[in-house]
Order: structure tokens, then C-alpha cells, then sequence
């Protein structure tokens, strides 16, 4: 199974996303954990790698199980552990290999094009201290079936 960990920085109210070119859908900067690396040091490292910044103090906030299914077999599963800060030090890459980094406006955050579990997660870790699990079920061109939110 694949594991991925992420981190939404907020700072002077905006996050920084990332916009991938596949899609054009907005994500928290992350990626795929490395074999036997933990979830936190995986964040901090994929988070360095493409933004250039360094996140202090990331808090895990989420814990997700995603589940890919094609004609009701699961095609595909993966776990994410997304984390939460507001503090960094470094400077921002003028370009990242992953795509385009763009400071959001917090309030304009859930309108952008993003994958609808991700919309989910984002509604929740903005709004709240406290910590979310869930499992989302798409069709293999992430059309969301079904999500499982605690608390919902």
C-alpha cells in the first residue's frame, strides 16, 4: 500500500498550494513516503523538496484512507497523513518540478479545482483544531462514491 504524507502551511491568511499540471487541481505540497521513513520526517522532506521551505512544528491533523475502485474492485489504495503549520523558514522555489506554487487567500481555498475528499480535508483542518480521519472511495477518474468522515 502507499503511504503519502502532506502539510497545509497557512501563513498572513493564505496556504500555500501547490497546482498540479495533470489536472490543474490544487494540493497541499507533499508526496510518497520513503521505506522506513516516518510520517512526519516524510512530510518535512517532500515539503522542502517542492516548495524550497523548511515547515517547523507540523502537526498530523489527518489520517485518510483512500480507495480507487473500477467496476467494484478496489483498482488502487493508498494512505495520507496530512499535517498542519504556521511557521517556516527558507525561500520559496521559483519553480517546483511538481507544479505551480501559489499563496491562496484562505477564503478562496475551497473554490479551487481540487479533487472533492481533498476539498473535505482542507474544509476541515481550516476550521478546525481537532483531529479527522477518513476514508474516501473514487472511481478510477476521481469521481468521488463515498466518504467516511470522523467526525463527520
Amino acid at each position: 500500500m502507499q503511504r503519502v504524507a502532506n502539510c497545509i502551511l497557512r501563513s498572513n491568511d493564505k496556504i500555500l498550494m501547490l497546482k498540479k499540471p495533470r489536472r490543474g487541481w490544487y494540493v497541499a505540497p507533499g508526496g510518497k513516503m520513503e521505506p522506513g521513513e516516518n510520517i512526519k520526517d516524510s512530510a518535512v522532506r517532500e515539503f522542502k523538496e517542492e516548495t524550497g521551505l523548511d515547515i517547523e512544528n507540523p502537526e498530523l491533523r489527518g489520517s485518510f484512507t483512500f480507495i480507487m475502485r473500477e467496476e467494484e474492485k478496489t483498482a488502487q489504495e493508498w494512505m495520507m497523513f496530512t499535517f498542519y503549520t504556521t511557521s517556516y523558514t527558507g525561500e520559496l522555489l521559483e519553480e517546483s518540478e511538481e507544479g505551480e506554487l501559489e499563496w491562496v487567500p484562505v477564503d478562496e481555498v475551497l473554490n479551487k479545482p481540487m479533487a472533492e475528499g481533498d476539498r473535505e480535508i482542507f474544509r476541515h483542518i481550516l476550521s478546525s483544531d481537532h483531529q479527522l480521519y477518513g476514508t474516501f472511495v473514487y472511481t478510477t477518474d476521481f469521481q468521488l462514491i463515498d466518504q467516511d468522515l470522523d467526525p463527520s
